[in-house]
């Protein structure tokens, strides 16, 4: 490897730890103000309840029927599957498409996943969630899942997902929540943009899987996006994880 591609990719893994203690110090202060309030909000329950009630569905939340998009595996059909069903090596994903910190991952290991997945060495699951939102308030991350989900419907997920990242706005800019953004960047993806595919994005007809799948990841009680798991094992956390060792590990697994 060249002196210069090894600083790139340094630099890269440098930018994700950054972005992910940012995430996690915006989590703190987030828990802080929700402790420091719940004396209010207990107070002003019944109110809450009634302002919620009369916002239902304003908000851009999913509330009718769980529609997972087409090919969706897993439990509840909460993961959208890239890659080769045969291969040995199994990434799980769990992602937010206004997470900085996911562009981030983008851009250390889109290269060595795509690498992968092509080869037949790995398959990837993408659990599509809306933490962001839920920081930072608006409905990008709703939207932008919904659209992504729609994609795996006109089976080009892989590479609207990989437009989404590369088009990602500022975290405090909520510009995913226009539909209309995303039926344009749906233009960069040879063959999407049709009559269906903006239907699907404009309805909403993935909210509630969006929804699902965001309540499975707090359920989980992971600590952050992006949150990748190899075979299982968290790769976020292991400060010693590289694409080259990735490729190492994937690889290794594939001649057992």
């Amino acid at each position: 490897m060249s002196e210069k591609n090894h600083d790139a990719k340094r630099t890269a893994r440098q930018r994700l730890a950054v972005e992910r203690e940012k995430q996690k110090a915006s989590e703190r202060r987030r828990r802080t103000l929700i402790v420091a309030a719940g004396v209010v909000c207990v107070l002003g329950l019944a109110t809450v309840i009634g302002v919620v009630a009369a916002n239902a569905g304003k908000s851009g939340g999913g509330s009718g029927p769980v529609a997972a998009p087409s090919g969706a595996l897993g439990k509840d059909g909460l993961a959208i599957p890239v890659g080769a069903d045969g291969a040995k090596s199994t990434l799980t994903v769990w992602e937010d498409f206004r997470c900085p910190a996911c562009k981030a991952f983008e851009a250390a290991y889109r290269p060595t996943l795509h690498e992968l997945t092509a080869a037949g060495r790995l398959k990837t699951e993408y659990h599509l969630v809306r933490l962001i939102d839920g920081n930072l308030g608006g409905t990008g991350s709703l939207r932008a899942a919904n659209a992504a989900a729609c994609a795996q419907d006109a089976g080009k997920f892989p590479a609207y997902h990989d437009v989404l990242y590369d088009n990602q706005p500022e975290e405090t800019d909520d510009s995913f929540a226009d539909n209309g953004k995303l039926i344009k960047l749906a233009g960069k993806v040879n063959g999407l943009d049709t009559p269906a595919f903006q239907k699907c994005v404009k309805d909403g007809v993935h909210d509630s899987w969006v929804e699902k799948s965001n309540k499975a990841f707090q359920a989980g009680h992971y600590s952050g996006t992006p949150t990748v798991l190899l075979d299982g094992k968290n790769i976020i956390e292991d400060r010693s994880m590289t694409p080259a060792k990735l490729k190492q590990t994937v690889e290794a697994a594939n001649k057992r």
